[in-house]
């Protein structure tokens, strides 16, 4: 693997753990895709590209979590957009600080 590989591999790991946070709050794809481009500067086509091969690879989850999003909640579990914003950063920066490590 050339170095351009290894970025490229840990970009790509870095938008899916980007995308299984947005998975805990219980974002759809649409937002995560708005989320991501908006506070950590990544094109929605990646986050989508990504977001449908962990689709690929977990058809179940994602079919239940689909009907969990169509089902009327509180509103409780949904983040603001400055808690999303921060989140976003804080793990933008503990990834590049991991990343630097190795």
């Amino acid at each position: 693997m050339t170095m351009g590989d290894d970025a490229s591999a840990l970009y790509i790991h870095m938008v899916q753990h980007l995308i299984e946070k947005c998975l805990i709050f219980h974002k759809t794809k649409e937002e995560c895709m708005e989320a991501l481009s908006k506070h950590a500067n990544i094109k929605p086509v990646i986050t989508s590209t990504v977001w449908n091969e962990l689709e690929k690879e977990n058809r179940e989850f994602f079919e239940s979590y689909s009907q969990s999003l169509s089902q009327p909640s509180s509103g409780s579990d949904r983040m603001s957009e400055s808690e999303t914003s921060k989140l976003i950063q804080k793990m933008i920066s503990d990834h590049q600080a991991n990343g630097s490590d190795k």
